[in-house]
């Protein structure tokens, strides 16, 4: 069911994939920085106090921001950037790396669409995603894709300081950083952008290893650019902090978790790596200039999110060997080492299950009721633990009286399609799906069910067309006319179905073929 995805999702082999697509994107603090190496302080549940910030540096308060001017322009057009987006997300769709759960993805992409709301640029989209690994680390790619580690989500002591950092990364995004640091080397060629992001992230990294990727450039010139990516921090920290203000969430979060990265980062390398060597050199001059400009804003209660406690214990539930991770959430309920006792008690429902242990989870399903928690996260976790416990039509019954109350929650509608799928419900899963579809029209795994459902109906035009689709919100376009061409050599579908399909086959060619065009053209 649901959870065999879920630890799926968790449990693949990390071959960093996202490596190959930092040749576009901005790290937030180096590879070798782990979450294991810093762990035992994360998660004390202590809240941040102003002592814990380093603001003893003199700093510019001032909140002018630097003029770069519009150079990234005549190098990447935004016509290029969402091009790359899309090559992005058509990876994201694929990897086995990339987190495939839909309640952390949407509680992500709703978090990062509230900041993007309050950046300066409203009008541009944004993309989140999850990536499994533990290093605390975000990154920000053109067209609007950011990044979020796991290990990022689990080292925030709350909602506030994971928004900071995705403030940050919208900042480099609006700010169109990558960009201007091709501007300024003069590279007029889209198809040596990719190489040149390549060398200039070399170089932030290894500068041995990036003077060899950049023979063509002088050591000047590579200095030159780290220069300039330091402004860029600097940048998309001010514009980072205005979107956390103006959205609502506490400004300290930014300098406090600044603080927390910095000092896991001295713990991994030893301070040994000069800070203008790193891909986001996380300086005392950063936080200082940070802490000073929150210490003249006004002071704000902010709410703490149980939904972000809730996702960091989900996530966390998935780490490491499944007895290893029950113990851990058994500790600290029984040491109170906690931030949200409710989070520490649904995280250790999920380590149970992941455990094959459900009668144990159950307890812990029957203590969050218990307790009053009431939300679309804990019908999920019923309907799951019911299904491990073979209670099939219980689980069910979860799923759709989980759906009538929270109807727009992704994971209770894919859980619902997977359960009629699997219990051979083909009619009743058609028509569950297509109502589905209404309210989430792009989520491709809805599109992979129905194709199952009409494939268990030996209906094979409408199988293909639904592959198709779901190819097209995977932004693979080659396989989607594929199977549209499969399903329009189909002989069981009516004139209708017939004309529909081949219209729909010439709009993802002609579309196709524009962008091959553009590739050309650039």
């Amino acid at each position: 069911m649901v959870l065999k995805h879920i630890q799926h999702a968790y449990q693949q082999s990390r071959r960093r994939w996202v490596r190959g697509l930092l040749l576009c994107g901005l790290l937030l603090v180096p590879g070798a920085t782990l979450l294991a190496n810093y762990s035992t302080g994360v998660f004390s549940g202590k809240p941040y106090e102003p002592d814990d910030l380093d603001l003893s540096l003199p700093s510019d308060s001032s909140n002018q921001l630097p003029e770069l001017g519009d150079a990234s322009q005549t190098v990447l057009s935004l016509r290029d950037e969402e091009k790359i987006a899309h090559q992005i997300l058509k990876q994201v769709a694929t990897s086995e790396d990339v987190l495939d759960d839909a309640e952390v993805t949407d509680y992500l992409q709703a978090l990062g669409t509230r900041l993007g709301e309050s950046s300066p640029d409203r009008q541009q989209k944004f993309y989140f995603f999850v990536v499994q690994d533990k290093t605390i680390n975000a990154f920000a790619m053109p067209g609007g894709v950011i990044g979020v580690h796991t290990g990022l989500f689990m080292a925030a002591n709350s909602e506030s300081e994971l928004a900071s950092v995705l403030g940050h990364e919208i900042g480099h995004v609006t700010q169109h950083h990558l960009a201007r640091m091709l501007a300024s080397q003069k590279y007029d060629m889209f198809k040596n952008i990719a190489a040149t992001a390549l060398a200039l992230l070399i170089a932030r990294s290894n500068p041995q290893v990036g003077m060899g990727a950049m023979t063509a450039a002088s050591a000047a010139g590579i200095q030159k650019q780290l220069d300039y990516t330091r402004e860029h921090e600097r940048e998309a920290d001010r514009v980072g902090l205005t979107i956390l203000q103006d959205a609502g969430f506490d400004v300290r979060a930014m300098p406090a978790f600044f603080t927390t990265m910095q000092r896991a980062t001295r713990f991994a390398d030893g301070g040994s790596m000069p800070s203008y060597l790193r891909t986001h050199p996380l300086t005392s001059e950063r936080i200082a200039d940070i802490g000073n400009r929150v210490q003249n804003l006004p002071y704000k209660q902010v709410n703490e999110s149980l939904t972000f406690f809730l996702m960091r214990a989900k996530i966390r539930a998935f780490q490491g060997a499944p007895q290893q991770m029950v113990e851990e959430f058994q500790n600290n309920i029984n040491e109170g080492r906690y931030q949200n006792e409710m989070a520490e008690h649904y995280g250790l429902a999920y380590a149970w299950l992941r455990a094959n242990q459900a009668k144990n989870a159950q307890v812990e399903v029957d203590w969050l009721v218990q307790h009053g928690m009431a939300n679309p996260y804990l019908v999920t976790l019923k309907a799951v633990t019911l299904a491990k416990l073979g209670q099939v039509a219980q689980a069910q019954a979860q799923f759709v009286q989980g759906l009538q109350q929270y109807p727009k929650h992704r994971i209770l509608a894919q859980g619902e399609a997977e359960s009629l799928i699997r219990s051979n419900q083909w009619p009743q899963a058609v028509t569950f799906i297509q109502k589905q579809l209404e309210t989430f029209a792009d989520d491709p795994k809805l599109y992979d069910w129905l194709a199952a459902a009409y494939q268990g109906q030996g209906k094979q035009m409408l199988r293909h067309q639904a592959l198709g689709e779901s190819y097209v919100r995977k932004y693979d376009l080659p396989r989607a006319i594929d199977q549209f061409e499969i399903a329009s050599k189909a002989k069981d579908g009516d004139f209708y179905l017939q004309s529909k399909v081949e219209a729909r086959l010439k709009t993802l060619r002609q579309q196709l073929k524009l962008e091959q065009g553009d590739d050309k053209n650039g």
